[in-house]
């Protein structure tokens, strides 16, 4: 009986804890051997030998601040000296800050775009061209309902997520006929460490009802499959679907004032 191919390898970043890490366990799932990315050495040890064991597969945990200028090519460079082509690419690694624009210090603004937008752009540019060469591919951008719309006191995360969409579906339309897809998941508040880390900060999201804070191995669940179907765009939740088709449908004005309206009940008093 001749052995089963694998589908291919995964690199995933951000792969340490949250979605990052159900979305490891979900291509693991599915065959893949994965590459597992995060700064965080000892959680990426310990999860690629649980899901190597799991199921089956091949997992190597590399710990890199993808942050620094230059790792991205570094990460290249590390792939294809050990001869293991990328053929599935998701790109997860990111940071969120709630809170007035004038209260964070110009480093924590920067330290968001580094990550979520300045490394993001870097490791699709290093590892998608290879995969054009080679006639196929995927790509998983992780974005948020935020990209949607304006967020008061979530200013700076939520113009990061923009630029993501905006990219994901400039890049979608860029490679039609290549056989690389481009796929962005934007999904709502997710129950994962950030959202806890969030909470704890005094910030009014720790009063967030139940109903709206999503399920981690949903969205994971969501993304996977949207990504294999080559979707451009995922949404998971009907929430949080229509609130997205809601933004984009409605006028620019009603959409800041509801979104002002909204981060003012989320703020508590003096802040």
């Amino acid at each position: 009986m001749q052995e089963k191919k694998p589908p291919g390898t995964a690199l995933i970043t951000g792969a340490s804890s949250g979605i990052g890490e159900a979305l490891a366990g979900r291509f693991a799932g599915a065959g893949f051997n994965l590459v597992l990315v995060a700064r965080s050495a000892d959680k990426l040890r310990s999860l690629a030998t649980t899901l190597a064991r799991q199921h089956g597969i091949q997992a190597w945990a590399v710990a890199a601040d993808l942050a620094q200028a230059g790792t991205a090519q570094q990460l290249a460079d590390r792939m294809k000296r050990a001869r293991r082509p990328i053929d599935l690419l998701v790109n997860c690694a990111g940071v969120l800050e709630h809170g007035p624009f004038v209260d964070m210090p110009p480093q924590r603004h920067r330290e968001l775009i580094a990550l979520n937008v300045s490394a993001l752009n870097d490791m699709l540019a290093v590892f998608v061209p290879p995969m054009v060469q080679r006639g196929h591919g995927r790509v998983l951008n992780v974005a948020s309902i935020a990209a949607f719309q304006p967020v008061p006191m979530l200013a700076t995360y939520a113009a990061t997520k923009a630029f993501v969409l905006s990219l994901t579906e400039s890049l979608a339309q860029e490679l039609l006929g290549s056989g690389v897809t481009v796929t962005a998941l934007c999904p709502g508040i997710t129950a994962t460490a950030m959202l806890d880390k969030a909470q704890r900060s005094g910030t009014g999201l720790g009063t967030l009802p139940a109903f709206v804070v999503g399920d981690v191995g949903n969205v994971a669940d969501e993304g996977f499959d949207a990504c294999m179907r080559g979707k451009v765009i995922c949404v998971p939740g009907a929430l949080n679907l229509a609130a997205t088709l809601a933004a984009r449908a409605a006028p620019r004005w009603l959409v800041r004032r509801v979104g002002g309206t909204v981060a003012r009940k989320l703020t508590p008093p003096g802040r």
